[in-house]
């Protein structure tokens, strides 16, 4: 049975706002939660990108048992991975046990904020592998200095360490990032569900692992409704990875979706109330393999009501998946 998640996107929410979201998704009975990790959104329309690590830790107070994690966190621009480090160790102390640190090469849309330039893919992925390691060997507790092709560490030490060390998560989209997700990552994080990544993170040591993804999904009891505010606020990710990736800010995702249409946007994600195109929607990543999902309600205003009917309607069909 596929877990399933729900999403706190801070680029929709106030702070106040995704932490009452993610109660009232531990109350509706979803498996499990994530937040996105952003300093803009990826449309004005969108409106909103409050710090995810203050949040995490008033949704760990708030809540007592659904788990929490990022998805994803960029440990190598906006943030040094010692830093990193220090974080998810505290997130995993006030969760007691309940966080896990997902990690991504990052978007240009986030990172730009500190000046140090865009390098190309696999200078990113060099740069993710660095700070992998440099997480890992801080949760040991351990004196750690480090100087790398990227990074330099000098006598760093995590003073407070939980029990456990949270479980690491890498987002994938290609052979090199399935690499090394199978040789530094607990899990694996995807959001298009391909089974030839999870074959790859598989090869590389990820066998058994748990594997992550994430769908958005449009709820309202009115149908047209949902379909523009799809539109309105989420057709940027028809652009795919390759785009996402690198454009700098929510005019240069404006400008690549001006020429995508509604119906674009509805016939990738399922708008309005009928519940079985909502199963259907999360099927492939069922078949592909993946044993969570979480989901993405579009539209901050609409978490509330999504929950409910979540909670009444959507749930009890996805546990049938």
């Amino acid at each position: 049975m596929v877990r399933i998640g729900y999403t706190m996107m801070t680029e929709q929410a106030g702070p106040r706002e995704l932490v009452s979201h993610v109660v009232g998704a531990e109350r509706a009975g979803f498996d499990f939660s994530v937040i996105s990790d952003h300093s803009f959104p990826w449309l004005e329309s969108q409106g909103h990108a409050p710090y995810a690590w203050s949040v995490l830790g008033a949704a760990a107070q708030a809540t007592s048992r659904i788990p929490l994690m990022t998805y994803v966190t960029c440990p190598t621009f906006r943030y040094h991975p010692a830093v990193v480090a220090q974080k998810a160790a505290t997130m995993q102390i006030l969760s007691e046990g309940r966080f896990r640190l997902g990690l991504g090469s990052g978007e240009h849309l986030n990172e730009h904020i500190v000046g140090a330039g865009w390098p190309a893919a696999h200078v990113r992925l060099e740069k993710l592998e660095e700070a992998a390691d440099i997480i890992r060997r801080m949760f040991t507790g351990e004196n750690v200095s480090h100087h790398g092709a990227h990074f330099d560490v000098e006598n760093a030490r995590l003073w407070d360490l939980p029990d456990e060390p949270p479980p690491i998560g890498i987002a994938v989209s290609g052979p090199r990032s399935c690499e090394l997700a199978g040789r530094y990552g607990d899990l694996v994080i995807a959001t298009e569900p391909k089974r030839e990544l999870l074959e790859l993170f598989d090869a590389h040591g990820g066998a058994g692992k748990p594997r992550v993804g994430q769908l958005p999904v449009c709820y309202d009891t009115d149908r047209d409704a949902a379909v523009a505010r799809a539109h309105d606020q989420f057709r940027w990710a028809l652009g795919g990875w390759k785009v996402n990736s690198e454009l700098p800010g929510p005019a240069g995702f404006e400008q690549a979706s001006q020429h995508t249409w509604p119906e674009d946007v509805a016939g990738s994600i399922p708008c309005g109330d009928d519940v079985d195109a909502f199963v259907e929607a999360v099927r492939p990543y069922a078949e592909a393999g993946f044993s969570e999902v979480a989901l993405v309600q579009i539209g901050g205003d609409m978490q509330e009501l999504f929950l409910e009917w979540a909670e009444a309607k959507l749930l009890p069909a996805l546990r049938n998946l």
